[in-house]
């Protein structure tokens, strides 16, 4: 039997992190794994919280992102400023992606989906690592450019930093009156 390629990212994921909406309290707006996961493939930006670098307090900033579609995403940025200084004091963060919204005047409501990442972050990753990942945001982001977008990133690679985020838990919430 030959596994495509769906097939063993899902196998793969179940594997390494662990899907869990328990914490949930609304129970009844649970989002099922398998949308979760296509927000998180298909998703532009997400909110990466850490603690605050003085320990007071906490950090969150919108970020692009790329899914490795295994157990990590990835991050750019400088290669110095806050958010490595936050991470530095505490590598565990969390990562949220927002899909659908869409605001219902006339019910006083919000139609959202969203899942929320518990990670680990790692920074001063390896060159090929990095490159990768550099790809990996190329194709998500620049599809249409990446032979050009490849030397671009290998002339700025010494301003960049790449921060890995591992997934530990993901979990998934929706409010469906689309």
């Amino acid at each position: 039997m030959i596994l495509t390629q769906d097939i063993f990212t899902q196998t793969f994921l179940y594997r390494y992190m662990e899907f869990n909406n328990s914490k949930i309290r609304r129970q009844d707006r649970t989002l099922d794994r398998q949308r979760a996961f296509e927000i998180l493939k298909e998703g532009e930006y997400g909110i990466l919280s850490m603690q605050a670098e003085d320990g007071n307090g906490a950090y969150g900033i919108p970020l692009s992102y790329v899914w490795d579609r295994g157990n990590s995403i990835y991050i750019h940025c400088a290669p110095v400023g806050r958010k490595l200084d936050c991470i530095d004091r505490c590598h565990n963060v969390s990562f949220c992606v927002v899909g659908r919204t869409k605001v219902i005047p006339d019910h006083f409501t919000t139609a959202y989906e969203s899942i929320v990442l518990r990670c680990t972050a790692h920074r001063s990753l390896h060159e090929a690592e990095r490159m990768s990942a550099l790809s990996l945001f190329l194709s998500k982001y620049c599809p249409n450019d990446k032979i050009v977008g490849l030397k671009y990133a290998e002339k700025s690679f010494t301003r960049t930093e790449i921060i890995r985020l591992d997934i530990e838990e993901v979990s998934g919430k929706t409010k469906n009156v689309f």
